[in-house]
């Protein structure tokens, strides 16, 4: 049964089957494309060969690079502001008066007050590098209340020291005053 399907499968299709012998040149024009066909593909396979040293580079620059940036990058320093909103207002209020009262001591700069006014500079400028190593605490500890609270005292710090001068500053100038006045009178 097998055998007839098969035989009336080649009746149907005797004139359809290619029986010709190839041209003599036929297998040389065969091997030719082949041959360019084989050329081509060790074209571009070596146009890929020559390229997969340098992206192989170039992803080695940018792995480290990108390890660099990453590994090296400091963390950014905190301050009061950075704690809440609160405390952001805090330290503005501070910042503002501690500028106010600076305002008011170079102000009432003399001669006489100069050495004064040095010297509470300077503290200030002490209490700001601790403030500066508060900010580094800060950072380090996730907002520890115990670091905030020193930030918090050290601005008042600040602004006592600067209305002590300012208060001294005035006592100075009341005490010429008078000895202006004492040594007119006499």
């Amino acid at each position: 049964m097998k055998n007839d399907n098969i035989n009336n499968l080649f009746e149907r299709l005797q004139g359809d089957f290619d029986i010709e012998s190839p041209s003599r040149s036929h297998q040389e024009n065969f091997l030719k494309k082949l041959k360019t066909i084989d050329t081509e593909k060790q074209i571009v396979s070596n146009k890929r060969n020559l390229w997969k040293p340098f992206i192989g580079i170039a992803a080695s620059v940018l792995l480290m690079l990108t390890l660099v940036f990453n590994f090296n990058k400091e963390p950014e320093i905190k301050d009061l502001a950075n704690v809440s909103q609160e405390m952001a207002d805090t330290q503005s209020f501070f910042t503002s008066v501690i500028t106010e009262e600076l305002e008011k001591i170079k102000n009432n700069r003399t001669p006489e007050t100069e050495l004064l006014i040095k010297d509470a500079l300077n503290q200030v400028d002490i209490l700001e590098k601790e403030y500066q190593q508060l900010k580094l605490d800060l950072t380090e500890s996730g907002n520890d209340k115990r670091v905030i609270h020193a930030m918090i005292n050290n601005f008042m710090n600040r602004v006592d020291l600067l209305k002590s001068v300012l208060k001294n500053i005035e006592e100075t100038k009341n005490l010429k005053e008078k000895n202006d006045e004492n040594i007119i009178t006499i």
